[in-house]
C-alpha cells in the first residue's frame, strides 16, 4: 500500500493537470443550446470516457514505454517539462485561451453530438498533461494495490470533475472572472513545483542507472 504522500501527491498532479474549475467555462460553452438533462448526460459519458484513458495509461503506461524504448526515468524528465509548461500556461492564463479555441472550433465543426468524446473527455480532461502525469505516477504504484489505489485515485478525481460540470453555473457565477484567475494561477505554482520534483527525481534515478 503507497504512503499517504505519495496519494495526496499523486491526487494533487492529476487533479490540477485535469483543472476541473478551468473546464467550468469551457463545458457551458461547448453544451450551449442543451437543457440541463442534455448537459447532464454529456458530462456523464465525458467523465467515464476520460477516466477509461486515463485508467488505461495508468495500468498499461510503462508497456507502452517500453515497446518505444523509453526509460520511467527518461519520460519523467521529459514529462516534468511538460507538466512545467502547462503550469507557466496556466500562471500566464494561456492555457485557458488555447482551451478556449479547441471549444470554438468544436461548435463551429458541428460536433455537438460528439463533444463528450471531443473536446471534452480528449483533450481536455484527458490531455498532454494529465496522460504524462498520469504515466509518470504510475511508475511510483507498483504492485497490484497500488495500481488500484491510482485507479481509485483517477475515479475520485473524474467524479470531482463530473461534479463540477453538473454545478458548472453555479461555480461559474460564483467564482467570477477573478476568482477563476485567482485559483488557476495558485494551482500553477503548486503544479510548477511538482513538475521540479518530477524532473529531479528522473534526473537522480538517470545518473544512478
Amino acid at each position: 500500500m503507497p504512503h499517504f504522500d505519495s496519494i495526496f501527491n499523486a491526487f494533487v498532479t492529476i487533479l490540477v493537470t485535469i483543472d476541473p474549475p478551468g473546464l467550468a467555462p469551457l463545458f457551458l460553452a461547448v453544451t450551449r443550446g442543451m437543457n440541463r438533462e442534455e448537459r447532464k448526460q454529456v458530462s456523464v459519458r465525458a467523465s467515464i470516457i476520460g477516466f477509461a484513458v486515463l485508467a488505461l495509461f495508468s495500468l498499461a503506461g510503462a508497456a507502452i514505454l517500453t515497446v518505444f524504448g523509453i526509460t520511467l526515468p527518461a519520460f519523467r524528465v521529459a514529462g516534468g517539462f511538460l507538466l512545467f509548461f502547462i503550469a507557466f500556461e496556466m500562471v500566464f492564463e494561456r492555457r485557458q485561451d488555447r482551451k478556449e479555441k479547441i471549444s470554438d472550433v468544436a461548435i463551429t465543426k458541428d460536433h455537438i453530438h460528439n463533444i463528450a468524446a471531443f473536446p471534452l473527455a480528449i483533450p481536455l480532461i484527458a490531455g498532454p498533461g494529465a496522460i504524462s502525469a498520469t504515466v509518470l505516477l504510475s511508475g511510483s504504484f507498483n504492485g497490484w494495490v497500488a495500481q488500484a489505489t491510482l485507479v481509485g485515485i483517477i475515479f475520485i478525481c473524474l467524479a470531482l470533475t463530473y461534479v463540477v460540470f453538473v454545478l458548472a453555473e453555479r461555480i461559474d457565477r460564483f467564482l467570477g472572472q477573478t476568482g477563476r484567475s485567482i485559483l488557476t494561477r495558485l494551482l500553477g505554482v503548486i503544479l510548477a513545483a511538482l513538475a521540479v520534483q518530477f524532473v529531479a527525481d528522473g534526473i537522480k534515478a538517470l545518473v544512478a542507472m
